[in-house]
């Protein structure tokens, strides 16, 4: 056998030392490549660590069915708030703003953190997620002013969070609509909202505005996630995209509810959707009706969802079904992707879904808590 192998080396023109390095050398470079396969898991999980860990211990405060069943047998809003204020998540914000305005703080607030605490490969996404706080605020400037309110009453209607909102609060002295979109010079929304601005001053409604938001938004989002480099980016891409998708299937649906036809919608309705591509945006848009916008989803995952509710739309006209069907469609889509990347950004998505829920829940539960003998049977069918 020895000779047999110096046979090999021989004729491989190496001497022994130099065929025993090149064998070791050969047992490094193996070792090296299995070392890699073996870790890349590892390396895979470990950048969302910590932040699952934090979404986990999140979700572990949020409230649970029997919190919510207390909430909504509660006798008015101020028990309500009261409420709350025995909770650590919400009760520094009740007991210094209105109750609307402490959600939606915490909200604001729960995004920023978020968009803060998650790794670098999807950062830009939650980034994006966090917009909605500016925006919204926005938009309240925009209603201030058109309905002609002054500063107090204005600032009273800011929430603060956001990137932006100490320089929303130095606009609520304008005067305008118009002197708004102006003080917006300088930041990312300024072109959008000046594209707009002939529209407003056409219609003299703040709603082209609003959609420009919108649609600025959506775009971003799925700008932002549509480069999927692994499982954790394809599924936070997915969770993005059902919200974009959804977004549109409300507005056609209330339009086509309305009566409205492809011109008047088309402005108000982003082109860039994930499932729903601008062709079959284009096809919903030209429905000839609600039912006719359910049968041409048919082939996607909305149709079910959309189709079981239908005769209750047919005997009620209540576009509300859907919208309710879809938010469902939501939490649950949102669930189910969270439970796919247990170790990566699942923890994340599945903890701020349910922190989106349990805000609107409760403000569903605040406005029906201001009407006097509102039914709680009728509270609990409106939750979602």
């Amino acid at each position: 056998m020895a000779d047999e192998i110096a046979l090999i080396i021989n004729s491989l023109g190496l001497s022994p030392e130099a065929f025993i390095a090149v064998i070791i050398l050969a047992f490094v470079v193996i070792g090296a490549i299995i070392v890699v396969v073996t870790s890349r898991p590892i390396l895979d999980i470990y950048p969302y660590l910590h932040p699952s860990a934090r979404a986990r211990a999140r979700k572990g405060r949020l409230l649970n069915e029997k919190q919510i069943s207390e909430i909504v047998e509660s006798n008015n809003v101020d028990e309500v708030t009261n409420y709350l204020r025995g909770l650590p998540d919400y009760a520094e914000y009740v007991d210094n703003y209105s109750l609307d305005k402490a959600l939606d703080i915490q909200l604001g607030e729960t995004y920023d953190m978020v968009s803060r605490m998650v790794p670098k490969d999807v950062k830009s996404s939650f980034a994006v997620l966090a917009k909605k706080s500016d925006i919204n605020n926005i938009k309240s400037l925009f209603a201030a002013k058109d309905a002609g309110l002054d500063k107090e009453a204005t600032e009273e209607l800011l929430i603060p969070t956001g990137a932006l909102y100490e320089d929303l609060l130095r606009l609520s002295d304008v005067d305008s609509v118009t002197d708004v979109v102006a003080g917006l010079d300088g930041t990312e929304y300024a072109s959008v909202l000046e594209e707009a601005l002939p529209e407003y001053e056409k219609t003299n409604m703040v709603l082209p505005l609003e959609t420009a938001l919108d649609t600025y938004y959506s775009d971003k989002l799925m700008s932002a996630a549509e480069t999927p480099a692994d499982e954790n980016t394809q599924v936070l891409y997915a969770y993005i995209g059902n919200q974009v998708d959804v977004a549109n299937i409300k507005l056609i649906l209330r339009a086509k509810a309305d009566g409205l036809d492809y011109a008047t919608i088309s402005p108000y309705v982003g082109n860039n959707g994930y499932q729903l591509r601008e062709w079959k945006l284009k096809d919903l848009m030209e429905s000839e009706s609600v039912e006719g916008v359910v049968s041409s989803l048919e082939g996607t995952k909305f149709a079910p969802v959309l189709a079981e509710v239908l005769p209750k739309y047919n005997e009620t006209g209540s576009v509300a079904l859907f919208e309710k069907a879809l938010d469902k469609f939501l939490v649950e889509s949102a669930k189910s992707y969270s439970m796919r990347k247990p170790l990566g950004v699942g923890p994340i998505i599945g903890f701020l879904s349910q922190k989106e829920v349990e805000v609107r829940n409760l403000k569903i539960i605040a406005r029906a808590k201001r009407e006097k003998d509102f039914p709680v049977d009728k509270i609990r069918e409106m939750l979602v």
